[in-house]
């Protein structure tokens, strides 16, 4: 393969990479939610919805789909952390 080639083939797995996985969602403090908050977060897709913390099934569903992987990154744990602090 010459150098244009994977050059080539580096730019499309990256730009494939990118429309398939997305970005990721945020973070959210309130680990049980009420009311409204609820009734909106269940109507949507479990993959689309904020990760939180204590919300194992959830947030592992989120990684497979944006990441490829099972296990946090040590940043997860660092934002959930920040995340059930500052909880609104």
């Amino acid at each position: 393969m010459t150098p244009a080639k994977i050059f080539l083939a580096l730019g499309l797995a990256l730009f494939l990479t990118s429309v398939v996985f997305g970005k990721e969602p945020s973070w959210t403090g309130p680990v049980v939610k009420r009311g409204t908050d609820r009734v909106v977060t269940q109507a949507t897709p479990i993959e689309n919805r904020p990760y939180r913390p204590f919300h194992f099934y959830g947030n592992t569903v989120r990684r497979i789909h944006y990441r490829g992987q099972v296990l946090p990154r040590p940043k997860d744990a660092i934002q959930g952390a920040t995340a059930f602090v500052t909880e609104r």
